[in-house]
């Protein structure tokens, strides 16, 4: 029996040092493969990151931070403050304009406007005056088949503006304008 006793012992002992050397080995793995995790997710991050900045550049996201970096951005408002304090914007008045609305009833609309043209140079003058029968035809005929509800609010000034900008750059053409300004604008 003590035989038996004393190979239990034995075995018990071989069983605690073959545990304590598992536990040591996966003292060791553990160590390693938290390292792995680690380096798998500082890859994965680098990688989305990557990612992102390649898609927010592509769809023109950074082009702000780039213009900002290689100065291009102030060169483009130094251009433009150079424009308005040299005074290249020329403004041109054309006469006054009274149509006839298009109106369903049998009262008739006036409406009464005064616009400036914004042009670029003081050498389109001579050209906006050459054809100035034809920018009046124009604005008169587009005019002439408004409505009253056209004519209403910011939207309806803002499209009027835009329509009449076009019709006088297809007249003046080669020469260019950059705006039409409402003088006065008045509907009875």
């Amino acid at each position: 029996m003590a035989d038996d006793d004393l190979a239990d012992e034995i075995d018990d002992e071989d069983a605690d040092d073959l545990e304590d050397g598992e536990e040591g080995e996966e003292g060791e793995d553990g160590p390693k493969s938290g390292r792995k995790r680690l380096l798998i997710v500082i890859a994965a991050v680098l990688v989305l990151l990557l990612g992102g900045a390649t898609a927010a550049f592509f769809l023109g996201y950074l082009q702000p931070v780039i213009d900002m970096i290689t100065g291009q951005e102030e060169t483009a408002l130094d251009e433009e403050a150079q424009a308005l304090i040299s005074g290249e914007a020329v403004f041109y008045d054309l006469p006054e304009m009274l149509v006839n609305i298009n109106t369903t009833g049998r009262k008739s609309t006036y409406l009464k406007i005064r616009v400036s043209l914004e042009l670029e140079k003081a050498e389109d003058i001579v050209k906006v005056e050459n054809v100035m029968p034809r920018i009046i035809d124009n604005f008169q005929v587009y005019l002439r088949e408004l409505r009253i509800e056209d004519l209403q609010g910011s939207a309806g000034m803002y499209r009027l503006r835009e329509e009449l900008l076009k019709r006088v750059n297809v007249a003046v053409s080669p020469a260019q304008v950059n705006d039409v300004l409402f003088k006065e604008m008045l509907v009875q």
